[in-house]
């Protein structure tokens, strides 16, 4: 099968390949899936460089996330799902291998595919709807009248965690660029700030959680508008829990989000409902999936971008 792999790790554009590599064996609770799409995400460009691993990967390996495809084998101890079922999945992160044209996924991480939507819309959300819903109700108490800021509004997290809080009956304020203002909007936001015109601290304060997908200079501004007590979740960078206690008396948080098809499927409901859209901005062949990393490395996006595998 063809798969976009790395035999050592590097800059994206000089180490990622596509080329034929053997089908991953099926074990007894995996299902083996026939990828039509994969999204692409922030993290798999550090998996590429290196930053995530403690060692040289193995060789080759497969990179990728999240998928959306059609069940073809089914292990001896897998009952969830039958040859045939349309799924999406995001993969066990120790295991990866999104990025081709089969991969095989311990059931418990699949869920059924929104009837709804296009294989590429599908396979855009799982890391990220899964990492927004996490930061909000697990990092976060958000519930409904929770106040919430939101950065970076029109990106894959942003734009899924202004569904999600909107879904939980908070006010959200996002922050976008001037070209997603409108977006975020359309996708619930109560209030949107032109990151470029605006500074958010200047015009938004007490707010209950803060979820951060830029950090820097925009994660330390994002203390002074919280309330006392309130909660900032990061999912770039890991902030100083006891210092911010100390300064400001908030809780400061960083994590990294967990495969969980429960959950997947509960978000695949969302969907169902209205509540949820993914937001796809390009999609790319498995062939250029090199450009596809590097398009998302380089950022701005609004939304996600998508590999196309097998049509």
């Amino acid at each position: 099968m063809k798969a976009a792999v790395i035999n050592q790790y590097g800059q994206v554009r000089d180490v990622v390949r596509v080329t034929d590599v053997p089908v991953p064996a099926v074990g007894p609770r995996d299902v083996l899936i026939e990828v039509r799409a994969a999204g692409v995400n922030p993290v798999d460009h550090l998996i590429v460089k290196g930053f995530l691993s403690t060692g040289e990967p193995s060789r080759p390996l497969v990179i990728g996330n999240e998928l959306a495809g059609v069940v073809t084998q089914v292990g001896a101890e897998a009952t969830r799902f039958a040859v045939g079922d349309e799924v999406f999945s995001r993969v066990d992160p120790r295991v990866g291998g999104a990025f081709a044209e089969y991969v095989a996924v311990d059931e418990s991480l699949v869920a059924a595919k929104p009837s709804r939507l296009t294989f590429e819309e599908a396979a855009s959300l799982p890391l990220v709807a899964l990492t927004a819903l996490q930061a909000l109700t697990e990092q976060a108490d958000v519930r409904s009248g929770s106040r919430v800021l939101i950065h970076g509004g029109a990106g894959g997290v942003g734009s899924a965690a202004v569904q999600i809080a909107k879904q939980l009956g908070a006010e959200v304020v996002a922050t976008a660029g001037s070209g997603s203002v409108e977006l975020v909007r359309e996708l619930g936001a109560d209030q949107v700030i032109d990151y470029r015109t605006e500074k958010f601290d200047e015009v938004v304060s007490d707010v209950d959680v803060v979820l951060d997908t830029i950090g820097g200079e925009t994660q330390e501004r994002s203390f002074g508008v919280l309330k006392s007590g309130g909660t900032l979740v990061s999912i770039v960078a890991v902030p100083d829990a006891e210092a911010k206690k100390a300064r400001w008396n908030v809780e400061a948080r960083s994590f990294f989000m967990r495969p969980q098809g429960e959950q997947l499927a509960h978000l695949a409901s969302l969907v169902e409902s209205g509540q949820l859209r993914p937001i796809v901005e390009t999609v790319f062949p498995l062939d250029e999936a090199s450009e596809a990393l590097q398009k998302v490395e380089r950022g701005g996006a609004r939304g996600k971008t998508v590999i196309s595998v097998h049509r």
